[in-house]
Order: C-alpha cells, then sequence, then structure tokens
C-alpha cells in the first residue's frame, strides 16, 4: 500500500525515478524497490518522501484506492503518457480524499446520487439537437431562463462531484464515471472563469447526451453548452432575431452577465442564425489576428471554485469527526496555509480560529 501510494504521488508530481530519488537522497534503486513493495522506506525516508512530493505523511496510509480509466480528454494538443500519468494521479488523490469526507457521514447524508431527470430524452441524431436537450434539463431543474450564477455549485448540488487539479498545459477538462455511476468533472485550476464554465457544461452535456452512430460527440456537446449556459430566447433578447454586426464591448458585457466567453457568444449568434456564417469567420478571423483567440480583450471573469468537500471537511472538524491533522491531509494543505487563504478570499474572515 505504501508502495502504492509513492508512485502515485511521485506520478502526480511529474517525477522520474530519478529525480525523486535525489531530492530524497536515496538512490534510484531504493525508491523502485518501495514503489514495487520489496522494501519498506524508513520514518526518515518516509518524511523526506513526504517533503519532497508535497503530501503529508498520513498519505501514504491512505486506506482508500479509486482506479481510474482513462478518461477522453479535451485539450489542444495529445498529452504525453507522463503528463497523463501525472493528471490521473493528481485526480485520484482528489477523488480518493473527497469520497474519504462523504464516508465519515451516515449513507445518503453526505453522498449524492446522480439521475437524468424525467422529461430529458437524451438522444440525439445530429448535434443540433442537444438545443432541445439543454432546454428539457433546464426544465426538468427549474431554472427557466434565469442566468446560471455558480455553474459549478448547481453541478454539486445535482450529485455530480467537481474538482480541480493543477494539471498540466494542454489539459483542460475530464469527464468519467465511477463504479456507482456518479460522474465526475475535473479541470484545470488556471483556467479563466468563463473558459472554465464552458467545459463544465461542455462536459455536462458528455454525461447528459446520447448521440446516435454518426452524430459528433463533441459538436453536440458544444451546442448543448452554449444551449445550456444561455438559452435561445435569452439569446435573442439579448441580441435580436437578426443583426449584421457585433459590438465587441457588447460581447465583453455579455460574457460577464452570463458567464460565457465572446467567442463562445459568437458561435452562440451563428448557431441561432442571429448573425451570419461569414460574419462569425469575419469576427472569429479578426480574434486570431489580435491573439485574442487565446486570451480574450478586458478583464477574464473570476474562475468558480468547488466548495462541497471543503464544507465537509469542515462540518467534519466542527463535530469532532476528525482531527486537525486528518483535515489538513484530507485539503492538501496546512491548516495554517487554508486559513490564510480563506482570510484573503474574504476580507479577512474568518481568522484562524485556533489563533
Amino acid at each position: 500500500m505504501v508502495g502504492e501510494r509513492i508512485r502515485l504521488a511521485r506520478r502526480a508530481a511529474g517525477l522520474s525515478l530519478r529525480e525523486l530519488a535525489n531530492r530524497v537522497g536515496v538512490s534510484p534503486q531504493a525508491i523502485s524497490k518501495y514503489e514495487r513493495g520489496l522494501d519498506i522506506p524508513s520514518s526518515g525516508v518516509l518524511l523526506r518522501l513526504a517533503e519532497a512530493l508535497g503530501v503529508k505523511v498520513e498519505y501514504f496510509f491512505r486506506m482508500r484506492r479509486v482506479n481510474l480509466s482513462v478518461p477522453a480528454y479535451r485539450k489542444n494538443s495529445a498529452l504525453r503518457r507522463k503528463q497523463e500519468q501525472a493528471v490521473l494521479a493528481q485526480i485520484q488523490g482528489w477523488l480518493e480524499r473527497y469520497l474519504e469526507i462523504e464516508a465519515l457521514f451516515p449513507p445518503g447524508d453526505a453522498a449524492r446520487g446522480f439521475a437524468l431527470p424525467d422529461g430529458v430524452n437524451p438522444r440525439i441524431t445530429v448535434p443540433e439537437e442537444a438545443e432541445r436537450v439543454a432546454e428539457e434539463l433546464r426544465a426538468a431543474w427549474q431554472l427557466g431562463l434565469a442566468i446560471i450564477e455558480n455553474l459549478t455549485e448547481l453541478l454539486e448540488d445535482k450529485g455530480i462531484k467537481v474538482g480541480l487539479v493543477d494539471g498540466v498545459e494542454g489539459f483542460d477538462a475530464c469527464t468519467f464515471m465511477m463504479e456507482d455511476n456518479t460522474p465526475v468533472i475535473v479541470m484545470r485550476r488556471s483556467l479563466p472563469g468563463e473558459r472554465q464554465r464552458f467545459n463544465l457544461a461542455h462536459e455536462l452535456g458528455h454525461i447528459i447526451l446520447r448521440p446516435e452512430k454518426g452524430a459528433s460527440a463533441e459538436k453536440a456537446a458544444h451546442r448543448f453548452a452554449g444551449a445550456f449556459l444561455v438559452p435561445a430566447p435569452a439569446a435573442r433578447r439579448e441580441l435580436g432575431e437578426r443583426r449584421q454586426a457585433l459590438s465587441l464591448y457588447e460581447l465583453h458585457l455579455l460574457k460577464h452577465k452570463y458567464g460565457l466567453s465572446m467567442q463562445a457568444w459568437i458561435y452562440r449568434a451563428k448557431d441561432l442564425s442571429i448573425i451570419s456564417e461569414a460574419l462569425a469567420t469575419n469576427l472569429f478571423r479578426e480574434f486570431r489576428r489580435r491573439g485574442w483567440h487565446q486570451k480574450e480583450p478586458g478583464d477574464a471573469l473570476p474562475p468558480e471554485e468547488p466548495k462541497r468537500m471543503e464544507r465537509l471537511v469542515m462540518r467534519a472538524l466542527a463535530e469532532d469527526l476528525i482531527s486537525e491533522s486528518r483535515a489538513a491531509e484530507l485539503l492538501a494543505k496546512s491548516l495554517a496555509e487554508f486559513w490564510r487563504e480563506v482570510a484573503e478570499r474574504h476580507g479577512g474572515f474568518p481568522a484562524d480560529p485556533r489563533d
């Protein structure tokens, strides 16, 4: 078990056997033996391993084990095997901690199941039908035409586990199903809010939609994401039925109102025939010419943070179900660091309760 933990943490850190050995002060052969269970590190080596890998010593003795199949990544370029292993190891570590904190509470108290709501027909034959599925899901979840203020909180409330990992360049988001059919969406932490929200909605599309043979799953999920974040009536109310031009500042304002990027708004307008294909092509060409296809002009939307796991840890700590050291291990950071980050985000509140 300890050996598996060392290998998982090493992959998550993106280190080779030699790189880790150099940091710990042992040979690569010793690290290999630890990972294969042929030798057990001494307490001193274990402490140095924890420091080198950025984990608590308790991490090496965690009992819960999650097996992940390689998911279908949405990425700009193919991940190398070492990068893929690092992402999967980070996801596995986060998910194991999530399941551990849920297991501290009675069944049905902390854990939440996800089910496709009644009234939603997920089967589509062409990507355009994803528009209808998005409308049905919004109706089933009683969202109406309202702006979704926090998409992450919505999905967590519906039983989808959402997590952030450091990831690697080229990795945006991935989705997979746990053994009990709980959907899990994991994203790279450093993404701007508008890109993060579109990724979430896109991955939700992959969870909900059931494309028939011949229907592009990626195009359908793309159409679903736009329709779920900005329903057609809302888009037409904001833009009108037909436009010959779009103001860039108008798109920027709409990005901050709906949490949908400027470029996604152009796609949305094109999909709904509010603007022509030619106008959309010209706008995208202008974005690319100015480098805005990578970083849009103006201020970015603040990213959303999944909070459900954090709330469960705070609840367990308040009810004396876990110690401070266990809370720190589940949060993957010291409590001092955690409270300092919280205070920075919330105007100094709360101060570290231990002070």
